[in-house]
């Protein structure tokens, strides 16, 4: 059984006088400002659109000796917030176990999931930050690399039963030594992905953006010192704390228990079970998912940092107002047992952590909805539905396509969800279709709002989308990885559960559905064939019987439900001149 549990909250340093409010203030939003110009040089320098359009990366400052967090930048992705600790943390406990000691310059460089969480495709920097010759805290940031070896090209197999299918597997090792390149862990690097050039400009602007995050961090220490530095961030997760323990503190104490499935693991098509039960005692939070299912063999596994880190995510997102350090968790803990495929073990395959996490995101909403349903959420749409198509362009070069994609948020008790939205794991923007249409031979042909796709209710949920995309190579490969196909995601309160994920391949010799929903691996498509994928709403919140009429009147003229669904949900009946037959609509609802 693993018990876990956020390290203690430092101290407030001493101090030769007091920490006055503005320089707490000047402060914080100086290390935040830090961490933000990392992530924004990053997306201005990267070569590969998933960074430079996506925005999927993220920086941060981490205590010296725990790797706990001290800032993130707003910008990177939430689910780096608690994963980033893990990937320090594993440079510090290498460079223990071996007996070295870091040194300006240095930079290691590591990927593997099991020790620093999410994916292979998600290459981690962490660099040793000395002032006057101390070491003072570790700079890391981290940027999903567009190919990294494996069985297929972007890494998404959803056939993979191990590790190694999934990319090339690099453990904390020196890229740079004393400012010096390893350029023999270059080369590793660059020879084990099929897009060196761009994976080159991705790293050098990963490089870049800690430079400039050193020269700013210097600064600051130089005009407040790094004492008083030191004793604004233990006074910033002192707050935190206290105002996430107040917050639990108002939750009613209990046990609250919650389950969802996924649709299949890639390789064996019968659903995976997250069980989930939460205990509120006082002002902390026991999470314990000793219930869900055991280990996969596909690649719907998830390491411990990324489980945690989920964890976090949809307790922020209900408590907004808590700065996010090492502080802000301190009040929660976790029995994630390694029997479970939550917790999996070194070697397993993990690429698909991005549909696991949205599950365990809405795990928690589900287990809180129960005791302060005024703060939760209905479920979001759930999955990231990870797309890449790999060929050759007309000059014969070779091309990775990677994307993702938007759908429907849940609705809440104060208003409807949001159409098209992101994935609650991340602030990654979903890349637009004219910059991928000029970077692969491909055409968008719809890209719209679903209709009916979202869930029913007092509030509706945010409606999914309407992608279809046209292949305009001579021949490619599809590789999909979603979820969502089979297990709709829920409402709360008396709402309905939104649309399902749908995937479909239309070829010229007839269209295909991939047997596990919403994955599908190595699909062969040539000129003209177009993939079609219709992607989730948010869930309903309340009873849709409860709407008001005239703002179900108002989404079948926006073109949001049709009207066989404002009868059949919302109980709203229109004559046959489309105006509404209130006596119908009264009579519908009554019963």
């Amino acid at each position: 059984m693993t018990m876990l549990q956020e390290p203690g909250v430092a101290q407030k340093s001493d101090t030769a006088k007091p920490i006055d409010p503005i320089t707490l203030a000047v402060i914080k939003n100086s290390l935040e400002q830090i961490t933000d110009e990392m992530d924004v040089l990053l997306y201005r320098a990267a070569f590969s659109t998933i960074i430079s359009e996506g925005h999927d990366a993220c920086h941060g400052l981490y205590e010296p000796e725990t790797g706990e967090t001290i800032v993130q930048g707003k910008f990177g992705l939430p689910i780096f917030v608690g994963v980033m600790r893990f990937a320090v943390k594993a440079v510090i406990d290498h460079l223990h176990t071996s007996g070295r000691e870091p040194r300006p310059g240095d930079l290691y460089i590591l990927n593997d999931p099991h020790l620093s969480g999410t994916h292979m495709q998600d290459m981690k920097l962490v660099r040793p930050f000395f002032y006057d010759g101390e070491l003072f805290c570790r700079m890391a940031g981290t940027a999903h690399w567009t190919d990294v070896g494996g069985n297929v090209p972007g890494g998404f197999n959803a056939q993979a039963t191990e590790a190694w299918q999934e990319g090339v597997r690099v453990p904390p090792v020196k890229l740079y030594s004393a400012g010096e390149l390893n350029q023999d862990i270059l080369d590793m690097l660059l020879w084990n992905t099929r897009t060196p050039t761009i994976a080159y400009g991705d790293l050098s602007a990963q490089i870049n953006a800690l430079e400039t995050g050193e020269k700013r961090l210097a600064q600051l220490l130089d005009k407040y010192g790094s004492a008083m530095v030191q004793a604004v961030s233990a006074e910033l997760k002192r707050r935190s704390e206290i105002t996430m323990r107040a917050h639990i503190a108002k939750i009613p104490d209990g046990t609250y228990s919650f389950d969802d499935y996924l649709d299949n693991d890639g390789v064996t098509n019968t659903p995976l079970k997250i069980a989930l039960d939460l205990t509120v005692k006082g002002d902390e939070l026991m999470l314990d998912f000793s219930r869900s299912d055991p280990p996969c063999k596909g690649p719907m596994n998830a390491p411990l940092a990324t489980s945690v880190s989920s964890c976090y995510i949809a307790i922020k997102h209900i408590f907004t107002d808590v700065a996010v350090n090492s502080g802000c968790f301190a009040p929660v803990k976790f029995n994630i047992p390694e029997t479970t495929f939550l917790n999996a073990g070194p070697g397993k395959a993990m690429n698909a952590y991005t549909e696991v996490t949205p599950v365990i995101i809405g795990c928690i909403w589900g287990a809180l909805g129960q005791a302060i349903p005024e703060l939760t959420y209905a479920c979001y749409f759930q999955t990231v539905n990870s797309f890449n198509l790999a060929g050759n362009r007309a000059d014969g070069k070779y091309y990775v396509m990677f994307t993702y994609f938007g759908g429907g948020h849940g609705a809440s008790r104060e208003s409807d969800g949001l159409n098209h939205g992101s994935n609650a794991i991340s602030m990654a923007t979903i890349a637009p279709m004219e910059i991928l249409e000029a970077n692969f031979p491909v055409l968008f042909e719809q890209w719209a709002l679903r209709p009916d796709s979202g869930g029913a209710g007092y509030n509706r949920g945010g409606l999914g989308s309407v992608y279809s995309v046209r292949v305009l190579g001579e021949e490619a490969r599809a590789f999909f990885l979603g979820d969502r196909g089979k297990f709709a995601p829920f409402g709360v309160g008396g709402g309905l559960s939104a649309a399902k994920n749908e995937l479909v391949f239309k070829r010229a010799e007839g269209d295909f559905i991939p047997p596990m929903v919403s994955k599908a691996t190595d699909v062969p498509l040539q000129r003209g064939d177009v993939i079609e994928l219709r992607t989730p709403g948010g869930g309903g919140y309340g009873s849709p019987l409860t709407r008001p009429v005239e703002k179900v009147l108002l989404d079948l003229k926006r073109g949001y439900i049709s009207a066989e669904a404002a009868l059949r949900d919302y109980g709203v009946s229109l004559k046959n001149d489309g105006t509404l037959d209130e006596a119908e609509t009264a009579r519908l609802r009554g019963k």
